[in-house]
């Protein structure tokens, strides 16, 4: 029998070779890199204001790397990383269960949290290649360049992005794995998801206009989250609810999510 490390690759590995073999995926992968790329060259000429010397004094201010900067590139990531979940996620569970696979999956020795777990390392994996992993390369690109002075002073951005980008992807997978498990087809599953994700947001902003109250933005995974950015950023958030109330709305809305899986992913099904 094989060891449980090895069977708990087996899935992932054969996931990543067949998103990378659609062109959709490998396009947004693409895309996604743009931005990061920008963001390189912003860093280096903020760094090297001699080389516009005869401007410094107007845009000083404009070539300012802080935490403002870090979080506009966090925003303009997670809209990447949102295109990849919604087509990537469905066809790592969709075709299961219209195939009646998990018969097979779960006839060996594999359990259902072995497989939601290897299934979400899949997504984490692709997600991680346009959020964290370009964040802490500009972050560390800054801070070589900038000096230990500014290291010093400004460490707090880099645990800030790295603890901030593995929530939103860990929350995004978690929504996209149980919206394909519990509409099983593809298409319909990524329409759900980008309803959850595009249009949710809208509709919380609106209940609180009408209400005048925030606390509907906790229903909101985008909003959940930015928040949270804005704390681990050392941003000061816009009126809204408080941090600890976005904290425990991630955690619940985890919970709901994994018992979501643990009902829809099972071995056999019961028929009325």
């Amino acid at each position: 029998m094989t060891g449980r490390c090895s069977r708990l690759i087996v899935l992932p590995r054969y996931g990543w070779g067949a998103l990378l073999q659609r062109r959709l995926i490998v396009s947004i992968l693409i895309l996604a890199m743009f931005w990061p790329l920008g963001c390189i060259g912003f860093i280096y000429f903020s760094n090297h204001m001699e080389l516009l010397v005869n401007f410094e004094s107007e845009i000083d201010k404009f070539l300012r790397i802080d935490s403002g900067f870090f979080l506009l590139f966090m925003r303009v990531q997670a809209v990447f990383s949102i295109l990849i979940s919604v087509f990537a996620a469905p066809g790592l569970i969709a075709p299961d269960l219209a195939n009646n696979a998990l018969q097979l999956y779960f006839s060996r020795p594999f359990s259902r949290a072995e497989y939601v777990f290897s299934r979400l390392t899949a997504l984490l994996g692709l997600l991680s290649l346009v959020t964290w992993i370009p964040g802490i390369l500009l972050f560390s690109m800054q801070s070589g360049m900038a000096g230990w002075n500014w290291f010093e002073h400004n460490w707090h951005i880099g645990l800030g992005v790295f603890i901030g980008f593995l929530l939103w992807i860990l929350l995004l997978s978690l929504l996209a794995l149980a919206g394909s498990a519990y509409v099983k087809k593809r298409v319909i599953a990524e329409a759900l998801i980008l309803g959850i994700l595009f249009v949710l947001p809208a509709a919380t902003n609106i209940f609180n206009a009408v209400f005048n109250v925030t606390w509907a933005s906790l229903f909101d995974p985008v909003q959940v989250t930015n928040r949270i950015w804005h704390w681990l950023l050392g941003i000061t958030p816009e009126s809204g609810p408080a941090v600890s109330g976005c904290w425990l709305a991630v955690v619940a809305m985890a919970v709901v999510l994994l018992a979501v899986l643990r009902r829809k992913l099972r071995p056999v099904e019961v028929v009325s």
